[in-house]
């Protein structure tokens, strides 16, 4: 299938190397992964948080999925290393999401909307 966007493109890259090692995501998860970006990013792969509690102690979220550096070293995926790439950021974010949370039906944010709340960061 042919990408909508970028952001699409760069979702589905994510989703195929992440698949490759072994996360159990698919295709099926794009518009999950979206509704995060959107609201931890807007979609801009170089956002940076420097206001909250993370930035306060001196680790500011950062890139399209809003991870702090400890939590990007630790999730991203060797070849996958750069932060503020879109895909790297994507990989580490849903590994993430599944290690945290076992998938996206229980990610804080999703699952609130899905009860008919607002988006909660995770």
């Amino acid at each position: 299938m042919e990408p909508v966007d970028e952001l699409d493109g760069w979702i589905r890259t994510a989703i195929g190397i992440l698949q490759d090692n072994g996360t159990p995501v698919s295709t099926e998860h794009v518009d999950e992964i979206r509704t995060i970006i959107e609201k931890e990013s807007s979609g801009d792969p170089r956002a940076i948080n420097n206001w909250d509690i993370n930035a306060k102690r001196g680790t500011p979220s950062k890139g399209l999925m809003q991870t702090i550096d400890p939590t990007f070293d630790a999730y991203k995926l060797p070849g996958h290393g750069e932060i503020y790439d879109p895909v790297d950021n994507i990989i580490a974010g849903v590994r993430y999401t599944f290690d945290r949370y076992g998938g996206f039906a229980e990610h804080p944010g999703l699952a609130s909307m899905a009860e008919g709340g607002g988006y909660q960061g995770y």
